[in-house]
């Protein structure tokens, strides 16, 4: 499924077309949990302020996981970034105008979706873990989420539930079972932020967030990420040849790591 492109996108008033900017051809795409904010936390007044610097330099760009409306939640505007991509990128606005969007639903299929959901509340019924929550199950637009405790978890028990599955390994666990189960699908699982991961079709990953920009002709893509390591929902962009990717240990070490690359730059 797809929206209509705009015919043009235009530049508002007060932003600068990419080839005013000191590095017209760079691009700097960011992962939001653990990267631009904590995750399910508004991003800082000091990140929001090195972003704003960043846009003179060169276009900037989130890419997460979450729906669109989440995400705001965490960086308040797509007014502030020249691209927005939720769900991995098929959710996508450019300068705030809306781009093509995709169909996890049409793509397997009702009845393949539903075996799938079927097996993963059966599966999430028998393990034991300190406590469940509600919302075991989200879908979205172009893919799944899948939490074991239930993303109506607080942020308390969020950070409890990270910390639990780092030593038991729960989340890694029903994914290896899942990879098995539903090979036939041809999905990817990707483990990201504390309590979750999600499913969605191979190479509806991250990189399909590339599509929108290549038309632009950037010759370097920057990506900053938390989850970078094989298995992560950073991994398959961080490691994509057309990017340069960085993985960040908080939002405090992406600031950092812009001020090297970009800020301090004369």
């Amino acid at each position: 499924m797809s929206v209509p492109l705009p015919t043009t996108i235009t530049f508002p008033a007060g932003v600068l077309p990419f080839e005013q900017r000191k590095f017209p051809k760079t691009i700097c795409m960011f992962d939001v949990d653990g990267t631009l904010s904590l995750a399910r936390q508004e991003a800082t007044p000091e990140m929001f302020a090195t972003l704003k610097k960043l846009r003179e330099y060169t276009a900037v760009a989130f890419v997460g996981g979450s729906d669109l409306s989440k995400i705001l939640e965490q960086v308040r505007s797509l007014s502030l970034f020249d691209y927005g991509f939720a769900e991995n990128g098929l959710v996508a606005y450019k300068l705030e105008q809306p781009l093509a969007a995709a169909s996890f639903i049409k793509h397997v299929g009702e009845e393949e979706y539903k075996k799938m959901v079927n097996w993963i509340l059966r599966y999430l019924s028998d393990v034991d873990i300190p406590i469940k929550r509600g919302t075991f199950i989200e879908f979205r637009n172009g893919m799944i989420n899948v939490s074991p405790i239930g993303r109506n978890a607080s942020i308390q028990e969020r950070i409890d539930f990270e910390k639990y599955d780092k030593e038991h390994g729960i989340r890694a666990e029903m994914v290896k079972k899942m990879e098995q189960e539903f090979v036939h699908l041809g999905l990817t699982f990707a483990i990201g932020g504390q309590i979750s991961f999600d499913i969605f079709p191979q190479g509806w990953d991250k990189t399909y967030s590339l599509k929108h920009v290549e038309p632009e002709g950037f010759d370097t893509i920057h990506f900053f990420g938390d989850k970078t390591f094989k298995g992560g929902n950073d991994y398959e962009i961080f490691s994509d040849p057309r990017v340069t990717g960085h993985t960040v240990t908080s939002p405090e070490d992406t600031m950092r790591q812009l001020d090297e690359l970009f800020l301090t730059v004369a």
